[in-house]
């Protein structure tokens, strides 16, 4: 591969990739049986985002010494179930004492060299989908902050626990070969990403782009992790806003997400078909944009 891309990728042979990539992190909700099923969830996204099945993980855990080992347990029977969901198996892992517990996984997949999916092949024109809603990161820097409500809480992990297989599934059918996931480069800082490998612009369009419930209401209160605000100032300077677009708004486009959504580049013949499929199996799928000439990307209201 000539760019960065999701993850590691080593060619077996012709037609076989072996796809690896790690991910842990902090807990992020209380609830620890969710807090091991969206590390896992996290992780294995990269696999789906590059075309993978997983069909391997480990473990890896950091445990403070007096942690309760009921916690751990249920952790770590959250990633498990998690893996095995993805039609993998965890086959061990490491653990480390730390003082604050961390967790998430080493995963392996297998891509046929025919589909895997990168991020240097948006063509102008492109169709940009996004399969998740953005808002991870604000809304649960709220709860951690006690600003949040269980309600938005509850919708949060829904959505984070849920694997990306069916959406990647469906674009590999279809042929779609653009393809990323925003986790916490956040939508502009993945979109960037793609933009840059693909040598094309972006165009957003805001008003397309979907929210969970709260995350508005807890940007206005400016709940935003330090890793959305590093994603602001890091790619601020390469996008160009429409002045309507208010500072909390734009904070929402750089929040840094965890087990988030994939954003595909779909030609444009495709997405009808593409959009017609994800209702079928109950896909969600939101048009948010497009690939154009140019660099960048630019945020209209919509």
């Amino acid at each position: 591969m000539a760019a960065p891309d999701d993850a590691a990728v080593w060619r077996l042979d012709a037609a076989r990739l072996l796809v690896v990539t790690t991910d842990f992190f902090t807990p992020i909700v209380d609830d620890p049986y969710a807090f091991g099923a969206i590390a896992a969830a996290n992780a294995l996204s990269d696999l789906y985002a590059m075309g993978a099945v997983p069909f391997l993980a480990l473990n890896i855990t950091a445990v403070p010494i007096d942690l309760d080992s009921a916690i751990v347990q249920q952790i770590l029977r959250g990633g498990a179930e998690k893996v095995k969901e993805a039609g993998a198996v965890i086959a061990g892992g490491h653990s480390v004492q730390d003082r604050e517990p961390k967790y998430g996984l080493v995963a392996l997949g297998m891509a046929d060299s025919a589909s895997l999916f990168t991020k240097d092949r948006a063509r102008p024109g492109d169709v940009l989908v996004l399969t998740k809603p953005l808002g991870t990161g604000v809304t649960t820097t709220a709860l951690i902050r006690d600003r949040g409500s269980a309600e938005h809480g509850a919708e949060a992990i829904d959505w984070m626990v849920r694997l990306n297989a069916p959406a990647a599934q469906l674009a590999k059918e279809l042929a779609v070969r653009a393809v990323t996931d925003i986790t916490g480069f956040g939508l502009l800082g993945h979109g960037l990403e793609m933009a840059q490998a693909s040598g094309v612009g972006l165009s957003v369009e805001l008003g397309k782009v979907p929210f969970f419930s709260g995350a508005r209401q807890y940007a206005e209160l400016g709940t935003f992790p330090s890793g959305s605000r590093d994603n602001a100032r890091y790619f601020g300077d390469r996008v160009r806003f429409d002045e309507q677009i208010s500072a909390p708004e734009r904070m929402l486009l750089f929040d840094a997400q965890t087990s988030g959504g994939l954003l595909l580049a779909i030609p444009a013949a495709k997405l009808e078909e593409f959009l017609g499929r994800a209702e079928q199996i109950q896909q969600p799928a939101w048009v948010i944009g497009r690939a154009q000439e140019g660099g960048g990307i630019e945020v209209k209201v919509g």
